[in-house]
C-alpha cells in the first residue's frame, strides 16, 4: 500500500512543477530584469542626447566645416587644434574666462559656507531663511542679468550711486563696461548673486547629518564657533565641499549667459568693444554660428572640455589635500 502511495506522488509531482517554474522566472524578471529596463530609459536618453553629440562634435574638430563654403569640407586632422595655440582670440577668451572664474567661484563657495554655517544653528523663522536664499537660484538667468546689467548701468546704476555714498566716481561714474577689472566683477557678482545660495542649502543640509555631540566636546575643549568650523564641518562635510567645487568649476568655465546679456549688443557676441570680458563659450559661439566656421569652433570646444577635464581634476586634488584626505 505504502508502494503505491510513493507511485502516486511520483505520477503527481510533474504536475505542480511547471506552476513553480513560472513563480521562478517571474521572481527572476522582476529582480533581474526590470531594474535594467527602469534605468533604460535614462541610457537611452544620454547616448542620443548626450554620447553621440559629444562623437560626432569630435568627428567635427577633425575636419573642414563651413557652413558659407560648403564646398570646402574635408579632413583637416589636428589643423583645427595647431591653429588654437596661435590664436589670439582664443587665449584672451581663456584669460577671461579663468579671470571671472576665480572671481566668483573661490567668494562664492567660501559665503555660501559661513550662510550655512549660520543658518546650521538656532534661527527664528529657520524655514524663512532658508527659501529666501535659494530664491536667486530659481530666477530665470535672462531675467537676472538684465536686472544686473541696469544694476552696473554707467548713468544711472545703483552700483555707482553706491559707490558715490562712500566718495567714489562722484566727478565721472564708473563705467562698468569699458574696463577689464571692472566687468569682471560685474559678471562674477550676478554668478555669486545666483549660486551662493544653492551652494549654501548643500552644505547645510551636509551640516545638519553632522552629531551635536562632536561640537559640544569641542566646546568643551574650548573650541570657538570660527574653529568648530574649519576643524570640524569642513572635514566632516568634505564629499560635499568637493562636489560643488567640481560643480562650480564646470559651471564656470562655461560661462555663457551672463556675459552674453551682460554686453549691449548681445548678438555680436563681442564681450566688451576690445572683447576685455568675453569668455571661450562666447567665442565658441561667435566662430561657430556667426563666422560659420563649425570646424574650429567644435576643436575649440573639445580644448575648452579638455580644461575643465584638468582643473576640475586639480581642484579635486587640492580639495582632498586641505581637508585632510588622501
Amino acid at each position: 500500500m505504502a508502494l503505491t502511495d510513493v507511485r502516486v506522488a511520483r505520477t503527481e509531482e510533474p504536475k505542480h512543477a511547471p506552476p513553480n517554474r513560472a513563480k521562478f522566472w517571474l521572481y527572476r524578471f522582476d529582480t533581474k530584469t526590470v531594474p535594467y529596463l527602469l534605468i533604460a530609459p535614462f541610457f537611452v536618453l544620454f547616448a542620443i542626447f548626450g554620447l553621440f553629440p559629444i562623437i560626432f562634435n569630435g568627428i567635427v574638430a577633425l575636419r573642414n566645416w563651413r557652413l558659407d563654403e560648403p564646398t570646402l569640407t574635408g579632413w583637416a586632422g589636428a589643423d583645427n587644434f595647431t591653429k588654437l595655440l596661435s590664436d589670439s582670440d582664443f587665449w584672451d577668451a581663456l584669460i577671461n574666462t579663468f579671470g571671472i572664474f576665480i572671481l566668483s567661484t573661490v567668494p562664492q563657495l567660501l559665503i555660501a559656507l559661513i550662510i550655512a554655517n549660520l543658518l546650521n544653528r538656532k534661527l527664528r523663522g529657520a524655514t524663512f531663511w532658508r527659501i529666501g536664499i535659494l530664491l536667486p537660484y530659481v530666477t530665470p538667468v535672462a531675467a537676472s542679468t538684465l536686472v544686473f546689467a541696469i544694476f552696473f548701468s554707467r548713468d544711472y546704476g545703483m552700483a555707482n550711486w553706491l559707490l558715490s555714498l562712500v566718495g567714489f566716481g562722484q566727478e565721472q561714474p564708473l563705467d562698468w563696461r569699458a574696463s577689464t577689472w571692472s566687468s569682471w566683477i560685474a559678471i562674477a557678482t550676478m554668478v555669486n548673486w545666483k549660486w551662493i545660495g544653492y551652494n549654501a542649502l548643500l552644505y547645510l543640509s551636509a551640516m545638519q547629518a553632522i552629531p551635536k555631540d562632536v561640537y559640544e566636546a569641542a566646546a568643551v575643549d574650548g573650541a570657538g564657533p570660527w574653529k568648530q568650523l574649519w576643524r570640524i564641518t569642513v572635514p566632516m562635510i568634505q564629499p560635499v565641499v568637493l562636489f560643488t567645487v567640481i560643480l562650480s568649476t564646470i559651471g564656470g568655465l562655461q560661462l555663457f549667459s551672463e556675459p552674453m546679456l551682460f554686453d549691449e549688443n548681445p548678438a555680436l557676441a563681442n564681450g566688451g568693444y576690445d572683447h576685455q570680458y568675453r569668455t571661450i563659450a562666447q567665442l565658441i559661439y561667435k566662430v561657430g554660428w556667426r563666422d560659420l566656421n563649425l570646424g574650429y569652433a567644435a576643436a575649440m570646444s573639445w580644448a575648452l572640455f579638455l580644461i575643465i577635464l584638468i582643473v576640475a581634476a586639480v581642484n579635486a586634488l587640492a580639495t582632498r589635500r586641505l581637508g585632510g584626505g588622501k
